[in-house]
Order: structure tokens, then C-alpha cells, then sequence
């Protein structure tokens, strides 16, 4: 099992960087693909960005293609979301994720992702 917490949110204008930190404990992260979900009030989770074990793939939403990047320090047991050139629209709350997911077409699936953390808001204002 491993335990997965997020930092780094809060609010930015429009135009603005945030990153996001997923710190993992307990069983090793680097077993694990991670992803970041968001979810706004009255939306649906969804996927933001992800990555495999190694960081040989990632995956990214159109909607933050070349703006956002993710990373991982496995030495660190740790995630990031590099989140430029932010719009009012990114404005949710930030989940962190970790899970096995056997097969990178899935990776964007919040089902195939077992551990979760509380969420960090990211607020984007105009």
C-alpha cells in the first residue's frame, strides 16, 4: 500500500505557474504509476496528466497539452505537476494518484487508480 499527499496548490492569476508536489510513503512509488486528476464542482474527475513507473510515458489532457508537465523523482518518492500559463478554467481540485495500471492505454482511467490523496485547490483567477 502507499500513502500519497499533495502540496503546492493555492491561487494564481491567469497567466501564472504553479507546481504540484505528490510526496508517496510506504511501499516503494516507483512500483506504482502516478497521475494527477482534477475535479471541479459540478464536473467530472478527470485526468490530467500521468506518468509510468520509468517516466518513459506520459500522458497529458488536450486541454493542458504545452502548458503543464509532469515529473517524478523516484529517488524522492515524489510527483510533479508543473502547471504555466494557467486559466481561469484549471481551477479545481488537484488529486494526486497512484496505482498499478498494467496496460499506458489506461493510464488516463481514475479506475485503475487505487490510492488516492485528499486534493490540493488550485484557484485561477481572471
Amino acid at each position: 500500500q502507499v500513502q500519497v499527499v499533495e502540496s503546492g496548490g493555492g491561487l494564481v492569476q491567469a497567466g501564472g505557474s504553479l507546481r504540484l508536489s505528490c510526496a508517496a510513503s510506504g511501499r516503494t512509488s516507483s512500483r506504482y504509476v502516478m497521475g494527477w486528476f482534477r475535479q471541479a464542482p459540478g464536473n467530472e474527475r478527470e485526468c490530467v496528466a500521468a506518468i509510468s513507473r520509468s517516466a518513459g510515458s506520459t500522458y497529458y489532457a488536450d486541454s493542458v497539452k504545452g502548458r503543464f508537465t509532469i515529473s517524478r523523482d523516484n529517488a524522492k518518492n515524489t510527483v510533479y505537476l508543473q502547471m504555466n500559463s494557467l486559466k481561469p478554467e484549471d481551477t479545481a481540485v488537484y488529486y494526486c494518484a497512484a496505482g498499478i495500471v498494467p496496460y499506458v492505454s489506461r493510464i488516463h482511467l481514475s479506475n485503475e487508480y487505487a490510492y488516492w490523496g485528499q486534493g490540493t485547490q488550485v484557484t485561477v483567477s481572471s
